[in-house]
This record gives structure tokens, sequence and C-alpha cells, in this order.
């Protein structure tokens, strides 16, 4: 039943969402009704949007089991009508369940409590029993044999991706002639689709003369170190930040300079003036996860003009933004100082091998002039099959659909661990800031249960500065999130969150 009422009234639907019945087709062409019995109401003079008493409810529901696992909600049309309410307030209230990993669609078939949507929940031995001091008082169970979740970061979700797409750019790679002299730039073509790519997701202002086809970060910022660095060369490197571009720097000669960070990203004011190159991931930060503001990357453009130095831009996982669109790359505010790196590692896979590099003319040429003589080439085959997934949209269409599956992620570690969790609403981790006494201790103990991490501890190359977990959600499934971040939380000392 349904009253809307005057402003300072309440609207409620008894939802007896009973009185809302459903015809599904069964596989004998039976029609099966489904019907939900939970108390919905909207306050409309309570500070809180509708939309967000609405999923505030609801999810409420689902958590203490008013709504169970598999069960159909009703549409956004008619769970409107029965709340007096506008369907873009329900909508709004569905999509963000969604997002959650609360709701699930099927094909065809409406909106459904996800079959994986409860909290995992542990059994709770006694903690003093367990012997293990330091830890929080609700330690987890052992895990079962081979039950193992692996939240270290850097890892994608390999398994979702159309393979009918999949297959139809490899047959299209397997129509391509071999190419007996591979140009070091790439292939024209998917040179022109990763301009246009970048033109429009990363506002960069760029043609294909300033694009290489790379076999990814790792080789891009190689054949950068090998043209630009050598012995007696000094380079910056984000710290904490990525191992291996300090690794790469070191093994052409340079002497690798740790550059501290704060929550936003590097910090301009602590750049010594003698860098020739500075590797930085302003996009999202690793490890720590913040997005280096506007006023930042300016002041950091200008060091770079003043000092001389390249910026080597990292656009690491900047296609991953779940709030707004990301800030435009460095290298689209000043193409002159910046070389920007991007991969499809973690848009499709570590497998692909497909990278690129953007800089300017006079710098790309003297790159592909090192990478001919030392006969470095991206694969051929690789080439024609992501310019087929770039010429028929596949590849946007994919990183949709992955955005809305790492945001549900994402979203299921800040449920649970919220008050621990920084970085920004983008990429494939977060980082959980915790003391340094605690963080082997739980690092161990997790591990015992089954859960694998990884720590920021290890991404330092001088005595660490900050501590805590880094939490990479990308090769985990939404249930294996869920259930570790229930162990992480269960070990975390009282006082620390």
């Amino acid at each position: 039943m349904s009253t809307s009422g005057r402003r300072g009234e309440t609207t409620f639907a008894e939802t007896t969402f009973a009185e809302t019945t459903f015809a599904e087709n069964t596989f004998a062409e039976n029609a099966v009704r489904l019907t939900i019995d939970v108390p919905v109401t909207v306050d409309r003079a309570a500070p809180a949007p509708l939309a967000v008493q609405v999923a505030a409810q609801l999810r409420e529901a689902m958590r203490t089991g008013g709504l169970k696992a598999g069960e159909r909600l009703p549409s956004t049309r008619r769970l409107a009508v029965l709340l007096g309410v506008s369907r873009t307030v329900v909508t709004d209230a569905y999509q963000q369940l969604y997002a959650e990993g609360w709701l699930e669609g099927r094909h065809g078939s409406g909106t459904y409590v996800a079959e994986d949507a409860l909290p995992y929940e542990y059994a709770v031995p006694d903690h003093a029993a367990t012997g293990t001091a330091g830890t929080g008082e609700d330690a987890p169970a052992s895990a079962a044999p081979g039950d193992v979740v692996d939240l270290r970061p850097g890892r994608p979700w390999v398994f979702g991706y159309d393979r009918a797409a999949w297959r139809r750019a490899w047959r299209s790679a397997g129509d391509l002639p071999l190419n007996a002299f591979p140009d070091p730039y790439g292939h024209p073509e998917l040179r022109e689709l990763l301009a246009g790519h970048l033109r429009r997701a990363r506002a960069v202002p760029v043609d294909a003369g300033n694009v290489m086809v790379t076999r990814g970060t790792g080789n891009g910022l190689d054949l950068v170190a090998a043209t630009l660095l050598g012995p007696g060369t000094r380079a910056g490197v984000e710290e904490p930040g990525w191992g291996a571009a300090r690794r790469v720097f070191a093994s052409r000669g340079a002497e690798v300079v740790p550059c501290p960070v704060d929550e936003q990203g590097v910090i301009v004011e602590a750049l010594p003036d003698d860098l020739r190159v500075l590797y930085t991931t302003p996009a999202h930060q690793f490890p720590v996860g913040g997005r280096l503001p506007i006023p930042r990357r300016e002041r950091l453009l200008a060091w770079a003009r003043r000092t001389g130095a390249i910026v080597v831009e990292d656009d690491y996982d900047a296609e991953f933004r779940y709030d707004v669109a990301p800030l435009p790359a460095l290298y689209g505010l000043d193409p002159a100082r910046v070389v920007l790196l991007g991969t499809l590692s973690k848009s499709l896979g570590p497998d692909v091998g497909l990278g690129w590099l953007v800089a300017p003319a006079d710098l790309l040429g003297r790159v592909a002039e090192r990478r001919a003589r030392v006969a470095d080439r991206t694969s051929g085959p690789v080439q024609r099959a992501v310019t087929t997934l770039l010429e028929r949209g596949d590849l946007d269409r994919h990183l949709r659909r992955m955005r809305l599956e790492y945001a549900r992620r994402r979203a299921a570690i800040v449920e649970a661990l919220g008050p621990c969790v920084r970085g920004d609403t983008a990429g494939l981790h977060v980082m959980v800031a915790l003391s340094a006494a605690v963080v082997p201790g739980l690092v161990r103990r997790a591990g015992e249960h089954g859960v694998l991490l990884d720590t920021t501890e290890r991404h330092h190359l001088g005595p660490p500065r900050v501590h805590g977990l880094v939490l990479g959600y990308g090769s985990a499934s939404l249930a294996g999130v869920r259930r570790g971040c229930a162990v992480i939380r269960a070990l975390i000392p009282p006082g620390e969150a």
C-alpha cells in the first residue's frame, strides 16, 4: 500500500512488495510468482535524499536477511509507484546498491539480490585461546585448504572479457601477413587509434606522430631510461613507489633518488634540482593512492622547466575512476617536458603485452633509433588484434563493464574497513593505514587464513615512511574481497580503526 503526503509526512510502501507479483519463465515455460515483503519508507522532511533513504533500507534488509540472495526486486517503475516518488529516485538507489555489490542484473529478467551479497562472517574463536597476542579480538577461523583470496595489488581480473570479441580480434590478426622489417614506432593504424583514444579519454592533444607502441609500461620506461640515463645521472622515483622503476633506472647506470609523497602524490618542494628524469604516477599514486591535484601538477611542471628534467608520467589506473572523470594527463599540460606511458596490462591483462609511449617528436625519434638498434619490437599480431578491439569499440565496452565490477569490489572494502582506507576513488588498489607494529603480524595471520596481502613497507627504497596494507581488488571476486576484508577486520587490533 502506498500513501503520499505533504512535505513532512512519511510515504509508506508496505512493500508488501507482496502487492506486486512477477512472472518469470522457467525452462518448462511455467510461470513462477515471486513476492517480496519488506517495509520501505521515505520521509520527505528528512535531511537525507530520498534515493539515499531507499538504498539504506534495502541495504539493511539484505544485511539482516529480510531480502535473501537470489530474490527479485520490483522494477524501478513499480517501486516508485508504491513509494510515491519519481522513478529516478529508485533508479539511483538501485544503481548505488549495484555498485556496492548488493544487487545484480540478469539479462532480460530484472534486478535481483546478488548471490554473494551477504557479508562473509567468520566464526569467532576465543581470542585468548589462539595465543595470538596483538591481533583483533574477533580473530578468524583458519581457511580451508586451497581457499585462498589474493588481495595483493597489480593483478587485474582476467576472466571478464568478451570471448567472442577476443576471438574476432585474433582472427583478424591471423589475416595479417608477417612483416620482415617491423616499424620500431608500431603499426601506423594502431598509433592513430591510440592517439584518438588518448584525445578522448585523457584530454591529451596528441597525433600519431607522438605515439610509439610498446610492450607495456616496463618496456616503455626502459626505452626512455636507455635513451636519457647513464652513469653519473640521477633519476627520481616516488617514495614509496613502484620498485620496477627503481630497478630499471639502476640497470641503466643512474643513481636512484627516492622522492617523498603524501596523500596527494609527489611533494614538489622536496624534489632536488639535479634529476635528469622523474618517474611519477599522478593519476593514482602507487601505493598510497592519491591523485595529484592541478595546482601541484602545475608546480611540478614549473620545476621540470626550471631544472630541465623530463617527467615520466605513468598513467597508472587512469582508466578506472568511480566518481568523476580523471584529471587531464600531465602530458597535455606540457608536452615538451613529459613522457606519457600507458598499458593494457590492467584493462585487459598483462599477457596481452601492449602499451604506448607518448613523447615529443625529437625524443621519440631518439627512442626509436635506439629501439631499432637493439631489435626491440612489439608483436605484430598483438598490435593487429588490439587494433580490431579499438576499431569495433570492444575495448571501450570492456572498460565500462570492468569499471562497474571494480567499483563494487572497492565499495565492499570501504564498507568493511572504511575508517582505515586511504586513497582516491579510483584504480585497482587502496591503502589501509595501520601502525608499523601491527602490520607484520596481521599479514602473517591473514596468510594463515588464506588471505594474501601486501604492505607499504615493501615499496620503499629507504626506511619506511608510510605504514599499512596495499589491498588490490583486481584478481579476487566480489565474494573473495568480502571474505578477505572480514579476515582483515577481525585481525585489526582495537584502537587501530
